[in-house]
């Protein structure tokens, strides 16, 4: 069974930063592409970043530039890096596979105030 624990959330200001971390079990990590997600009160859950197993990365059009998703295969944790909040950037982020999603974790909050 995967297990994915979310981690680094918290309450910043417009313009602040933020480094999440996801720590994953029960998966052959560094084979799967791995991706950030986030939810944001009232809308559906979106894929902001992904990673292929080779370090091939895609962002969403909202983060780009600004965001920088990494991965650690000998730690078997993955890496959200977050420059230049935004009040729109408030959401739950999650981390889960690309595809064939594992069942996701709790997930950590993200708060830009402005």
């Amino acid at each position: 069974q995967v297990l994915l624990v979310e981690s680094g959330g918290g309450l910043v200001q417009a313009g602040g930063s933020l480094t999440l971390s996801c720590a994953v079990s029960g998966s052959i990590f560094r084979f799967d592409a791995m991706g950030w997600y986030r939810q944001a009160p009232g809308k559906e859950r979106e894929l902001v970043a992904g990673i292929t197993s080779g370090a091939i990365r895609n962002y969403g059009d909202s983060v780009k530039g600004r965001f920088t998703i990494s991965r650690d295969n000998a730690k078997n944790t993955l890496y959200l890096q977050m420059n230049s909040l935004k009040p729109e950037d408030t959401a739950v982020y999650y981390c889960n596979r690309i595809g064939n999603w594992a069942s996701w974790g709790q997930g950590t909050q993200v708060t830009v105030s402005s």
